[in-house]
């Protein structure tokens, strides 16, 4: 790795790092260019030792010794600045201290990772990256084998999504589905039954089809305001819902992933 001190905020050598917070400029360039960026010391060493080749390193000074052993194969710049610096180039205070940019890899195949996975989550449009982030941390908790997101779905590799996942996004096996409802035919086609977790007069409840669930499982959940389209909904072969108390009408979908996945979890 090479130590370079960042004195220009407007630099070419930091322009991976700029305007971070512009969400929707990201969440487009970034795919484009083959890029991610990493946020804290924690989620760089796991993005590492899950085999992501880094770019480039942000930091303030403070964390390079944490990091130095982990960077130092890589031949690398790692840009030093401090906290004034990081928010000039960012857009934000970096509280943090530390960020990476990775080459982002190549997606992988949704029919590759069904033929080998038993549970699979499928992310309906859902749109908030830490909603995402937090449903994905869900998954490599509770053994989740792959998880599909739909075309609009917000981006797993987008900064917030790995830091709320703390990193599990580089543990859990993802793809990106290219049209949906009607890839659910590649999950039935692979032998899934496949479960929408849904409010319908005709759901049947979260304990009464954990008590005989199938061999294989694929669980959908639907995005934050409107839940799952009818169509999927129709197309599913069960409706499961989790019971409530208190009038609530439903959980925010990253709780309600993680409720469903534990009473469905592997026995």
């Amino acid at each position: 790795m090479r130590i370079e001190h960042v004195t220009d905020a407007t630099s070419d050598a930091v322009a991976d790092y700029a305007k971070l917070t512009d969400v929707a400029l990201r969440s487009i360039t970034e795919p484009e260019r083959g890029v991610f960026i990493a946020e804290s010391a924690k989620v760089i060493r796991r993005a590492i030792a899950a085999g992501c080749t880094p770019r480039s390193v942000l930091m303030e000074e403070k964390w390079l010794a944490d990091l130095e052993p982990h960077l130092a194969p890589f031949d690398i710049p790692v840009h030093l600045a401090d906290p004034a610096g990081l928010e000039a180039i960012t857009g934000y205070r970096v509280h943090r201290g530390a960020l990476a940019a990775f080459e982002r890899p190549a997606l992988a195949d949704p029919g590759d990772l069904l033929a080998g996975a038993r549970r699979v989550v499928i992310l309906e449009d859902i749109v908030d990256h830490t909603n995402v982030g937090a449903i994905i941390r869900g998954c490599a908790a509770l053994d989740v084998d792959a998880v599909l997101v739909t075309p609009r779905c917000a981006d797993p590799l987008y900064r917030r999504s790995i830091r709320v996942s703390m990193g599990t996004v580089f543990q859990v096996p993802w793809a990106r589905l290219e049209a949906w409802p009607e890839d659910m035919t590649l999950l039935k086609s692979a032998g899934f039954e496949v479960a929408a977790l849904a409010l319908a007069d005709d759901a049947v409840s979260l304990d009464e089809f954990a008590s005989q669930l199938p061999e294989r499982l694929a669980l959908i959940f639907g995005t934050e305001g409107d839940g799952l389209m009818r169509r999927t909904v129709e197309a599913a072969d069960h409706v499961v819902m989790i019971p409530m108390g208190r009038n609530v009408d439903s959980l925010n979908v990253a709780a309600a992933t993680a409720v469903a996945l534990w009473a469905t979890r592997p026995r």
